[in-house]
């Protein structure tokens, strides 16, 4: 008996799994126009953040809704505002090929007094899921004895609630508004569609409030819930909150937090774990006017990269896609008798969800890597983060003015060049057609003549940043990546001269010290912290049989007491009958010493001979067993 089998890998791209063998026309001149992504595109995300729109917008302003009907109806459809003639919309995806409809509607504009849509117009999306990459985790972190609830106005908690359930869903739907704002970021930057990705699990879904009133399931983001060993008076302990002048242990709460995710997740060498954590128990304190239990922080080590951010403005947030719009034009003015005025920045609801869900982006960016820039997410344009998701803002507390009649795509705030680049070859963000790293992501650099410094590093060389006199924010640099991966890929070694990073340089910089932070694609690094005194005279020694030979850049941190600098010409590289035969390491924690040995039974030590006795000795020409991420090594 023939069975009937349906595959997807087998459709032509042009064709939609409706039977339709090419797109089909609009149905009219007013028909919405997709102009952020072309159709038969590939995404690899849940949620895509799409831009348009209605007719042409210089002859017609038009106002009006659009409609979002989604693939086989395996969503509920989503309404979206048309202002102006433009249009922003979250676009809910399945795996595999989704063909979406868009319909507009408008007084302003007669329709058919059908069933059937006047202005519609459809395109195809294909959505293959990423599991190859780290996820980021999201994480809900609460008291051991905590009620789970978080600040809200009482017409909020009558209304929505306050509990664990609700603040799951209003986070998982920030971290996919993190997701689609990143992903678009990406790909205006020329580097695709690239996001970090979640776990996902399955259980009762969320994006849209049908589904919690017909109980469908889908695979959505995992927020984890943990409960750390401190109470919630310990939490909020004045001492520990961040934004408490007199506060003397700021930084315990990221700590704590650190050790929660250590024993929850229990990372395994080699494996780092990406977090991202929701302090539930935050707390506006209406006698101190802080807000305790709150931490903004992002950093970690190679088990857990983590970031913290505490739920004071999580009243504010949308918890499904009909609320993000909603959500982003709320003038309602916030209560300090019951939630905080973050920053005094969060003066209505629109503005505090601006505040909380991009400065919480702005920590989850340091966990990424990101330091602070000169422009971005990175500094705080976060307060403009509603311009992403909307095409008309309202009046502003902050500013004391109307907000942006129309905000278009080169007004909202964004993702810096060097961050994007950083994302480009960061683990998170990887695709499965990325070729595969070497292992070594490491820098090396060295002078030679000429005022020439040679750079290389095995998995290629991804960008410079350039830094001049004190700065400690990156003003210029050189980039090598590219999007595509084509042309061979970035280089994996090159020539610099001052010349090439002065002419990067604005004219009140050039005769400045320059400092540079060299990144591999292997997300390795290395910091030059005078490029001018590496390619002086100071670099250059003359060795024993006449020759000159260049310094190499200092290994080592030289921070402990006791620490000076020595240096070592290996008797091998001057004398041809001297035979290097074994290098021994010795270290306990750190590296003390390298000692070099000959076949003539001489050796040279550099350093001290300390740490584990007898150290660890590495014979020349055998193969040996290296790991690159044992901590004596760092």
């Amino acid at each position: 008996m023939a069975a009937n089998r349906n595959s997807v890998a087998g459709m032509s791209l042009a064709q939609s799994v409706n039977g339709a063998t090419a797109p089909k026309p609009p149905t009219s001149a007013f028909a919405p126009r997709v102009l952020s992504i072309t159709d038969n595109s590939w995404v690899n995300q849940k949620i895509l953040l799409i831009y348009g729109q209605i007719a042409d917008p210089s002859q017609q302003a038009l106002d009006g809704s659009l409609t979002v009907c989604h693939h086989q109806d395996n969503f509920p459809p989503t309404v979206w505002p048309v202002n102006d003639s433009h249009f922003k919309a979250l676009v809910h995806l399945s795996p595999g090929p989704n063909r979406l409809r868009f319909d507009f509607s408008s007084p302003k504009v007669a329709s058919n007094n059908s069933s059937i849509p006047a202005h519609s117009s459809w395109i195809n999306i294909n959505c293959l899921p990423v599991t190859t990459s780290p996820p980021v985790q999201l994480v809900i972190l609460l008291g051991k004895d905590s009620p789970g609830i978080f600040d809200a106005v009482p017409e909020r908690v009558h209304r929505e609630g306050n509990d664990l359930d609700t603040a799951k869903r209003k986070f998982r739907m920030a971290a996919y508004l993190w997701q689609a704002f990143t992903g678009e970021q990406m790909y205006r930057n020329g580097f695709g569609r690239r996001s970090f990705r979640f776990e996902e699990e399955w259980q009762s879904g969320t994006l849209t409030f049908r589904d919690r009133a017909s109980g469908q399931m889908r695979s959505e983001a995992k927020i984890h819930v943990v409960r750390c060993d401190k109470t919630v008076k310990e939490l909020r302990d004045l001492n520990l909150a961040q934004q408490y002048d007199k506060a003397s242990r700021k930084g315990d709460l990221f700590n704590i937090a650190m050790e929660a995710m250590k024993g929850y997740f229990k990372p395994t060498q080699g494996q780092t774990q990406y977090v991202s954590v929701l302090l539930l128990d935050a707390h506006w304190d209406t006698k101190y006017k802080t807000i305790t239990g709150h931490a903004a922080l992002g950093g970690g080590s190679n088990e857990v990269r983590l970031a913290v951010f505490g739920s004071q403005a999580l009243q504010s947030y949308p918890s499904c896609l009909e609320e993000v719009v909603p959500a982003f034009t709320d003038c309602t003015r916030t209560d300090t008798s019951f939630v905080a005025n973050d920053c005094n920045e969060s003066g209505s609801n629109w503005e505090a969800a601006n505040i909380g869900i991009g400065a919480h982006l702005h920590e989850t960016g340091h966990m990424l890597g990101c330091p602070h820039q000169e422009s971005g997410i990175m500094l705080r344009d976060y307060i403009r983060f509603n311009r992403t998701f909307s095409c008309r803002e309202p009046y502003s507390t902050r500013t004391k003015s109307p907000g942006m009649r129309l905000c278009l795509p080169k007004d909202e705030c964004g993702w810096h060049r060097l961050d994007t680049l950083r994302f480009r070859h960061h683990p998170c963000f990887r695709l499965p057609s990325d070729s595969p790293i070497n292992g070594d992501e490491s820098v090396r650099m060295w002078p030679v003549d000429n005022g020439k410094v040679i750079i290389t590093a095995p998995t290629g060389l991804a960008f410079i940043e350039i830094f001049t006199g004190d700065d400690s924010t990156c003003h210029a640099w050189i980039e090598y990546s590219n999007g595509d991966g084509s042309s061979g890929g970035p280089p994996r070694q090159l020539v610099l001269t001052e010349n090439d990073l002065k002419f990067r340089l604005a004219e009140d910089r050039k005769n400045q010290k320059i400092k540079l932070c060299i990144h591999s694609v292997g997300q390795g690094d290395h910091t030059v912290e005078d490029f001018g005194q590496l390619t002086s005279k100071s670099s250059v020694v003359k060795l024993p049989n006449g020759q000159i030979g260049f310094k190499s850049g200092q290994l080592g941190t030289s921070q402990q007491a006791g620490s000076r600098p020595e240096q070592v010409i290996l008797q091998s590289t001057v004398k041809q009958t001297k035979l290097l035969t074994s290098v021994k390491v010795y270290h306990g924690f750190a590296v003390d010493g390298i000692e070099f040995f000959y076949e003539d039974l001489t050796s040279q030590l550099f350093g001290k001979r300390g740490g584990q006795p007898g150290g660890s000795e590495f014979p020349l020409g055998m193969q040996v067993p290296f790991d690159r991420n044992h901590p004596e090594f760092h």
